[in-house]
């Protein structure tokens, strides 16, 4: 394993762990008697999102405005308008199917951010890799399949 391995496993791993949770706990929320609007529980779950990233600025004096004048912070923006359709998307899937097709579903998004590296941001590709995404999307199928 390499150095940069070793900064970068540990919250992937946490990620994985904490997103395996969201969507379960969404669909209990959205559901059901005393269900919360998807629209509603994207609100209340990003301001908390919004409020903890604060405060991990706060904590780690990352300072905010200094890197408004960035020229990536179109990038950001970007990435924000998706994040933000993603999530009403898979809020209000959740609201209206299975956890269990509705998130491997969802995580196809893993497949196709891979192959976009690979495209567009000059990563490397090895058969490995692409064995692993055609088993991956195989998976969804198989997993989503009714």
């Amino acid at each position: 394993m390499d150095a940069t391995a070793t900064t970068y496993l540990p919250y992937a791993l946490l990620a994985m762990g904490a997103y395996a949770l969201v969507s379960p706990l969404m669909r209990v929320a959205t559901t059901g008697p005393n269900a919360i609007p998807s629209d509603v529980a994207v609100v209340v779950s990003n301001t908390l999102l919004v409020a903890m990233a604060i405060g991990v600025i706060a904590y780690t004096g990352q300072g905010f405005t200094a890197h408004l004048a960035s020229p990536k912070l179109a990038h950001v923006l970007a990435a924000g308008v998706f994040l933000g359709i993603g999530i009403l998307a898979l809020y209000r899937s959740l609201s209206l199917g299975p956890v269990s097709v509705v998130t491997p579903i969802f995580a196809m998004f893993l497949v196709f951010s891979s192959v976009i590296g690979f495209l567009f941001l000059g990563e490397s590709f090895t058969a490995r890799k692409g064995l692993g995404i055609a088993f991956a999307a195989a998976a969804v199928y198989l997993v989503s399949g009714a």
